[in-house]
């Protein structure tokens, strides 16, 4: 039996993750849950699966959660700290980064740094911070999973031993696929006109706000491509982008005797999450089997980047290296999220993404302490930029 510490336990991953549990109670036992400020919820999921710590990163819903679980004999901690120490306990086996933001840079860098097995699904340690988590990965020997289902699809097309980190031996150059969002056909000089209702109105997911717009921009594919650049070894040339409606095949590897592996699937999380989970073993999921005859057929175009610039940004994001892919991803968070406010056009994120990412002094990353200052500088440089010219 695993012992999981389970990472932003009310979110999505969080969801599929306690899913895949219920199904293997025999396999896995949860050891510490947490969450930020959903104390309904984890109050139930700690009631359900009876971990031995629960930790609440808002100060706020701390006491609540303490009051909750008081007679149930789980500890109850509060802050980033209290993730750091859970993350490193000897008794772990498997860390699940189901933290969104910076704000699961931290625990994820305690576990890599700690030697775990880390199922990794936070997105900004390594667009921010990829540098860092590779790097102490090496020297710790972690195993890292990635759990995105296009980074999943790779990995599992690698193989179960392969590292993540090292460039794969006999791979020609990899292809991530996108859905193209809804706007994919749509005529650029249209774009000013399209409304955040519309945005994260997305033609296959019902996403969060935040990331339906980013896949409506593909920034959300150029954050990918950032993290295949890390996660793989890859350079940025041999990392290929396709826009696939049907959103089926997820990623693949085109090796250097000509054979292409794909990863197929219907759109579930349980799937990656199952994969990672089983250490390669496949084990049983509640996602619906894929019936190809029902999908009847299979598409694929070029990525517009003239359209879609956000993609070619985060490419830029990379040649440029050191810090640019930090100061890309914040200045996005501000112009989307100023983009939802009403207060700049949806053309206007990836221009002043642009803009930012192309004043900015570019840092050589040493530090996570380095990127949450950076972080906060772009933010407010950003909303500063979009205020003086709106």
């Amino acid at each position: 039996m695993k012992n999981i510490v389970l990472l932003g336990a009310t979110g999505s991953i969080g969801d599929s993750t306690t899913a895949v549990i219920r199904k293997h109670p025999e396999l896995f036992k949860i050891h510490s849950l947490s969450a930020h400020k959903n104390d309904a919820k984890i109050i139930q999921l700690a009631k359900e699966f009876t971990p031995d710590n629960v930790i609440i990163t808002d100060h706020g819903c701390y006491q609540k959660v303490k009051d909750a679980l008081q007679q149930s004999g789980i500890e109850v901690y509060h802050g980033h700290d209290a993730l750091n120490q859970v993350v490193q306990s000897e008794c772990v086996d498997l860390v699940i980064a189901g933290i969104v933001g910076n704000a699961g840079m931290s625990s994820v860098l305690a576990a890599v740094k700690a030697g775990k097995t880390l199922l990794l699904a936070n997105k900004e340690s390594i667009v921010s911070a990829g540098h860092l988590v590779m790097s102490a990965a090496k020297q710790s020997a972690a195993k890292i999973i990635p759990l995105d289902s296009e980074h999943n699809a790779i990995y599992q097309c690698l193989g179960s031993t392969y590292q993540v980190g090292l460039r794969p031996n006999q791979v020609s150059h990899i292809t991530l696929t996108a859905s193209g969002g809804p706007f994919w056909q749509l005529p650029k000089d249209e774009f000013e006109h399209i409304t955040p209702a519309q945005a994260v109105a997305h033609p296959k997911w019902n996403m969060g706000a935040k990331i339906s717009v980013d896949s409506a921009t593909l920034m959300n594919k150029g954050l990918e491509v950032i993290e295949a650049h890390w996660l793989f070894d890859m350079a940025n040339e041999d990392i290929n982008v396709v826009v696939h409606p049907q959103s089926i095949i997820h990623s693949m590897v085109h090796f250097i005797d000509g054979s292409v592996l794909a990863q197929l699937g219907n759109p579930d999380m349980q799937i990656p999450i199952s994969y990672g989970m089983g250490l390669g073993s496949r084990i049983e999921n509640d996602a619906d089997f894929l019936d190809l005859l029902e999908v009847g057929s299979l598409n694929f175009e070029a990525a517009d980047v003239d359209k879609f610039k956000c993609l070619d940004l985060a490419r830029q994001a990379i040649t440029v290296g050191g810090t640019a892919a930090a100061v890309l991803n914040s200045a996005n968070e501000v112009t989307v999220s100023a983009f939802l406010g009403g207060k700049i056009a949806f053309n206007q994120i990836a221009d002043f993404n642009d803009r930012i990412l192309n004043s900015i002094a570019i840092e050589t990353v040493e530090s996570l302490e380095q990127l949450l200052e950076i972080d906060r500088q772009i933010r407010y440089e950003t909303a500063s930029l979009i205020k003086q010219t709106t």
